[in-house]
């Protein structure tokens, strides 16, 4: 369960920037919205959060900030020093930023304990991480490393006792491109893999729904039941579709290689492609099946968005997705955020995150208040994430028309053209 995310000088993020999914005060809609912790000081989480804002003002960052965390963790390891570097994008429009470390920190709900974890991190090294796990009420500080500028040497605080294995064999094994984390986890510390697992296992993060969710859906197709699952859904969202055919057949697949300080290369091979074709029932009963060319380009970004999307729900996982509304119909887009709020489909703690342009989800029939949030740029280009309830709307206040006329922000400033 994902308390929040939070980046500092990260791409357009040039200053702290928190995405929190802690529910606020409000008891409105809390048994559909929000899950419970089970923990004192956080009670309920809410089970999603969609960001608003101008095209080019840092909604994609934000995610794309998270992704980075989680292929940093997943891989910090097997990384050369170049591919190292090329995480590194600071916020370069200004002088002092340019050259500072980016901050990634998470507060995350595992199987009822809360861990704190974070790191920072240049164009050379780690620079700095820790991580706090709270089993009870206090904090446990189980290991945090820096990196003296003065000494020109790391430095490491003692570890807790709560946290046991061949803690020093880990360390020395830390390189300084790597994150000691990722290192203990895969030298075998069961303490950790919890942790490291949910980067690898209960986050997904879709940057292009149509690419990456499609491989997911395809992925699972053929379980038993699944794709039954994702007939249901499309004919729930108003799609005819009575079957769907998965064919394999050989073909050209391309690949794009990117190699630090070259331009890429693009290399063909002769592969397996899958090829999919659309049932459609006519009058008498037949199926007719159409390949994918013949359907609408709506129909199947629905079709790559419900793998990922039943993967999460049915395994508790956290779904990221980029603009969502991409070539969806508002409705279709609503129905996908509401099956995340349904306690009666969604059993397992599934959270949503969802960047979009499309003001209909504007509605505290759809989400709840502390569910919004909105990224705008100032006038130094940085971006800068505000929740709505920052702007204390009123009950029953028209969001969608709160929006459009620029009181939240997160909206562009269109000015005329001048000839």
């Amino acid at each position: 369960m994902l308390l929040e995310f939070s980046t500092k000088n990260f791409r357009s993020f040039r200053d702290h920037a928190t995405l929190s999914f802690v529910a606020s005060p409000d008891p409105s809609r809390r048994d559909t919205h929000c899950l419970s912790t089970g923990l004192k000081a956080i009670p309920w989480v809410t089970r999603g959060a969609a960001i608003y804002g101008a095209n080019a003002s840092g909604k994609s960052n934000l995610i794309f900030g998270l992704g980075t965390m989680r292929n940093m963790v997943s891989q910090s390891t097997s990384l050369s020093e170049a591919q190292f570097a090329e995480f590194y994008t600071p916020f370069r429009l200004d002088t002092h930023t340019a050259t500072e470390p980016t901050d990634f920190e998470i507060s995350l709900l595992i199987s009822g304990v809360r861990y704190e974890y974070g790191f920072s991190y240049d164009g050379q090294r780690i620079r700095s991480e820790w991580l706090t796990v709270y089993k009870t009420g206090k904090g446990q500080s189980w290991f945090d490393r820096e990196w003296d500028e003065n000494l020109n040497e790391e430095r490491w605080g003692t570890f807790s006792t709560h946290f046991t294995g061949p803690r020093e064999t880990w360390r020395r094994a830390t390189r300084p491109q790597a994150l000691f984390l990722t290192t203990a986890a895969q030298l075998n510390s069961e303490l950790l893999k919890p942790l490291f697992d949910w980067f690898s296992d209960r986050l997904v993060v879709l940057n292009s729904v149509s690419l990456l969710g499609l491989g997911f859906t395809l992925g699972r197709i053929d379980e038993a039941g699944f794709k039954e699952r994702v007939l249901e859904v499309l004919r729930a969202a108003d799609i005819h579709i009575a079957d769907i055919k998965i064919e394999k057949k050989s073909g050209q697949q391309i690949n794009f290689s990117f190699e630090a300080g070259k331009p890429p290369t693009v290399l063909a091979h002769e592969g397996v492609i899958p090829d999919i074709t659309f049932g459609h029932k006519v009058e008498g009963g037949e199926t007719v099946y159409f390949d994918r060319r013949f359907e609408s380009v709506g129909t199947q970004m629905l079709f790559a968005c419900i793998g990922p999307v039943l993967d999460a729900i049915e395994k508790g996982k956290i779904l990221v997705i980029d603009d969502v509304d991409s070539s969806l119909h508002p409705m279709v887009t609503r129905f996908i955020v509401s099956l995340f709020h349904d306690p009666v489909v969604s059993k397992k703690d599934a959270q949503l995150w969802v960047a979009t342009h499309d003001v209909s989800l504007l509605d505290t029939d759809v989400m709840r208040r502390d569910e919004f949030w909105f990224v705008d740029k100032d006038e130094k280009q940085a971006s800068a994430l505000v929740p709505l309830t920052d702007f204390s709307p009123r009950k029953n206040e028209a969001l969608e028309r709160g929006y459009l006329r620029g009181r939240y922000g997160g909206v562009p400033f269109i000015s005329s053209l001048r000839h």
